[in-house]
């Protein structure tokens, strides 16, 4: 494990070298990424200008809920980016030598890529996080600290677990499909709103099938004190669980796994 750790930091610290080679280009790609979720934070204001809430959040409260989000999200791109983009390694043949080296297939694929500019999502989502903290009255105290690093690595997680399904699809597939974008792109947009926002039967499916609930609209309900269980914290880290059968459908992409060529 220590071994497949210091792997990484060694393949993530060459991705930094590489981008800073081209400081100018990583500065404009990074406020690309910080004025892409801002036009996101425009339509919030401007919809909240008209309502006062929805679904009983307040304005303060919905920025909190998609900061946290967003950053879960920006957090899992920034580490799976080579799972987003692994695709292009399947049919152009590299995961042939990939399979080859004496190291884990999963930590070799993480380390191809490494997506620092989305740390632009992230800035965005640490504004709207501060704004959302003052304005929305929490009463911070330990366990909605705790409860916000749950969400946090629980939502990394579950976004994780997705971008590996997406990934083994395309050993049957040799291209990435449009629809798991509904899973993560889409997610990211729907996830400015509490899931329950939605109605019942979302909520159900962000519960039981692709949990973003528990790294989302649970954890909310109790950091905001609509719910007052102190459990509801570690709703996130069941979020956990769902990388287990992930990871399974990625061994079974493995085993089928034929060469596309070169």
């Amino acid at each position: 494990m220590r071994d497949g750790m210091r792997l990484y930091g060694h393949y993530v610290s060459i991705h930094v070298k590489s981008m800073m080679q081209y400081k100018s280009s990583f500065l404009l790609a990074v406020t690309g990424q910080f004025l892409v979720s801002f036009n996101v934070f425009l339509g919030m204001f401007f919809m909240f200008q008209r309502f006062s809430a929805v679904g009983g959040f307040t304005y303060s409260q919905v920025l909190l809920c998609f900061a946290i989000f967003l950053m879960e999200f920006s957090l899992a791109e920034c580490i799976a980016r080579g799972f987003d983009t692994f695709s292009g390694m399947v049919r152009k043949g590299e995961f042939d030598r990939v399979m080859v080296r004496p190291r884990g297939l999963v930590m070799q694929v993480l380390g191809s890529r490494f997506e620092l500019t989305r740390i632009g999502r992230m800035l965005q989502a640490l504004v709207m996080f501060v704004y959302g903290v003052r304005k929305s009255g929490v009463p911070w105290d330990v366990p909605r600290v705790l409860t916000v690093a749950f969400m946090l690595a629980g939502g990394t997680a579950l976004f994780f677990g997705i971008f590996l399904v997406g990934a083994s699809l395309c050993f049957f597939t040799l291209e990435s499909l449009e629809i798991m974008n509904i899973f993560t792109d889409g997610a990211r947009e729907f996830g400015r709103y509490p899931a329950g926002v939605y109605g019942k039967r979302f909520l159900q499916f962000c519960t039981f099938v692709v949990p973003y609930g528990l790294v989302q609209h649970y954890p909310l309900l109790f950091l905001l004190g609509k719910r007052d269980e102190v459990w509801w914290m570690f709703v996130p880290l069941l979020a956990f669980f769902f990388v287990i059968p992930c990871y399974g459908i990625w061994r079974v992409g493995v085993r089928k796994y034929q060469s596309a060529g070169s």
